[in-house]
């Protein structure tokens, strides 16, 4: 399920099976003195400059050093799992601290009224109602991530964008 992005960037170049890199396309090249980087794809190409496919990526996974890819006629980079120092439980924690640290900054948009209400002006139930689904959520999505089995469900588990 790895999607590929094209990016236009031919700041690459293979000479003779060998991957040369450049800042971009450089403006003189070989025999042309001036307006190389203006070449079209069909004409960069012929001097060995490609684009570059960059597959996208999960948290879990990391991107290897480009590579060419003969098949496609396109530089790209091999797509590598991580390896996790933490433990299944640290990453957990891990995990389970950030989710709580977003959903405290959430409730604590709505602290005030709370804290009035406990100096004798009522809190409307709306906002009670509001927290109450906020941590009901928050402990669902606990649940949710302590059911996780793998270091890379881990990973890629997206916590909500509460903002």
């Amino acid at each position: 399920n790895t999607k590929l992005k094209y990016k236009n960037m031919k700041g690459l170049q293979l000479d003779n099976g060998t991957i040369k890199k450049f800042n971009s396309v450089p403006k003189n090249f070989g025999n042309i003195i001036g307006g190389f980087n203006t070449l079209n794809d069909t004409e960069l190409e012929a001097f060995g400059f490609y684009n570059i496919v960059t597959p996208s990526i999960t948290e879990s996974q990391k991107l290897g050093d480009i590579e060419w890819d003969a098949d496609n006629s396109v530089f790209t980079y091999p797509v590598q799992n991580k390896t996790f120092a933490q433990s299944l439980a640290e990453l957990k924690s891990q995990k389970i601290d950030n989710l709580k640290h977003s959903y405290g900054r959430e409730l604590a948009k709505t602290d005030w009224i709370i804290i009035r209400a406990q100096e004798g002006t009522a809190a409307p139930q709306s906002t009670l109602d509001e927290r109450a689904a906020l941590r009901t959520e928050c402990a669902s999505k606990e649940a949710e991530i302590n059911a996780l089995s793998t270091k890379a469900q881990i990973a890629d588990y997206s916590l909500p964008n509460l903002m």
